[in-house]
């Protein structure tokens, strides 16, 4: 299916807003975050006129506004590492220099492991070994070189791996926006999606600013996924959406700022905490809780918020007693653990772009142009070109 087509066939029988009081385009997508209007930009780029729905005033409400997003080409298995690759050069180049910031800051990443877990380390680096040659293991003095305020009674070594980075998210969804925007994409907030109805090779939605019409959907809207399906009949995928918990506090006293803002990031092998520099004299941390909830404007609870707070204590020396700040979000996944990306067998015109988990804001780049290529009838680019068929819907139908 082309981009033309989409067209020509989204066009028929329509003259205007304000006559038919329908909107037509060539395909609606659903959810202004990440991957909605990394979608819409590899859409529209392509020809495809665009008009992105989402329910929220805000574009970055849920995920996408509270994502510690980091650029790490190791994490998130296979699938997920494949197009976090694939987006390197997209967000090296600052979005074709469509970002007004700069995209990425290098922060490397220092796994660590008391005594009782030493051995996994060189497991984690034999299984990160063939993606990257920036790997070391490191005894507990030089983890504290990295890290000075690491516990010498609790860290007996790491894995420091080098390579990745800060994500500025706002400077890379606004330039998605940006990007979408120029093409001639249409943004409306404050518009959940009410009905959708299938006729005539094209889909009717209703939302609360008004009726739009188009012969694709594509269902981006994360932890509400699922929920957009069955609003247009479509079955479900079975996507869980898991909240994680994160919390900001005050850097120590006896550093400077400049000292504390090299740290990299710290993850404890055994996914009990991790935490950053995030901001000026500021870090952030979080329990790396995965605590199964439903889709909703997630809140921190104050036990995981306690149990964070412990696990960062037990292993360092910061003695964190007061947080500046504290939320949560979800991240969605598919069984396992792939995102999704493809027409759905079931129902006709109806593409999925959701489950990322936690590599969406890294992977969105790639998800986008497999989206736009699926939509579009296009080969993807080369670097997707073994990844595309692995997204598709039709594995987790075949499973449930």
């Amino acid at each position: 299916m082309s981009a033309r087509h989409l067209g020509s066939e989204s066009r028929r029988g329509v003259t205007s807003f304000e006559v038919c009081r329908v909107r037509s385009c060539d395909a609606i997508v659903i959810g202004g975050g990440i991957a909605g209007m990394s979608a819409a930009y590899s859409l529209s780029r392509r020809g495809v006129e665009v008009v992105v729905l989402e329910r929220e005033d805000s574009l970055t409400a849920h995920s996408t506004g509270r994502s510690a997003a980091q650029y790490i080409e190791t994490y998130g298995g296979p699938v997920n590492q494949a197009l976090t690759i694939a987006s390197r050069d997209f967000l090296l180049s600052d979005a074709d220099g469509l970002a007004e910031v700069e995209l990425l800051q290098p922060r490397a990443v220092l796994w660590v492991a008391p005594a009782e877990n030493l051995g996994d380390l060189e497991q984690l680096r034999q299984e990160m070994s063939p993606l990257t040659p920036h790997l070391a293991i490191v005894g507990a003095g030089e983890a504290r070189t990295h890290c000075p305020v690491l516990d010498p009674e609790w860290v007996a070594g790491g894995l420091f791996e080098e390579g990745s980075y800060d994500i500025d998210v706002a400077g890379l969804h606004q330039a998605f926006l940006r990007g979408a925007r120029r093409q001639g994409a249409t943004v409306v907030r404050s518009s959940p999606v009410e009905a959708m109805d299938r006729a005539g090779g094209r889909w009717e939605l209703r939302a609360a600013a008004g009726t739009f019409a188009a012969p694709v959907v594509v269902n981006a809207a994360g932890a509400w996924a699922d929920e957009v399906a069955g609003c247009a009949g479509v079955p479900p995928l079975g996507l869980a959406p898991l909240r994680r918990t994160i919390f900001t506090f005050a850097a120590p006293t006896g550093y400077a700022a400049e000292q504390v803002w090299r740290w990299p990031l710290v993850a404890d092998i055994g996914d009990g905490f991790y935490f950053k520099p995030e901001g000026p004299a500021q870090l952030l941390g979080s329990p790396a809780d995965e605590t199964p909830d439903v889709p909703c404007d997630a809140r921190a609870e104050e036990l995981d918020v306690a149990r964070g707070i412990d696990a960062v204590n037990s292993a360092t020396t910061l003695g964190v007693r007061a947080v500046r700040s504290v939320w949560a979000g979800l991240r969605t996944f598919a069984a396992d653990c792939h995102p999704v990306a493809g027409f759905d067998e079931t129902t006709e015109g109806f593409v999925w772009c959701a489950g990322q988990g936690g590599t969406g804001i890294q992977t969105s780049p790639a998800m986008g142009e497999a989206v736009a290529s699926v939509v579009c009838g296009t080969s993807p680019p080369a670097a997707l070109a073994d990844i595309v068929e692995r997204l598709s819907p039709r594995r987790l139908r075949a499973d449930r």
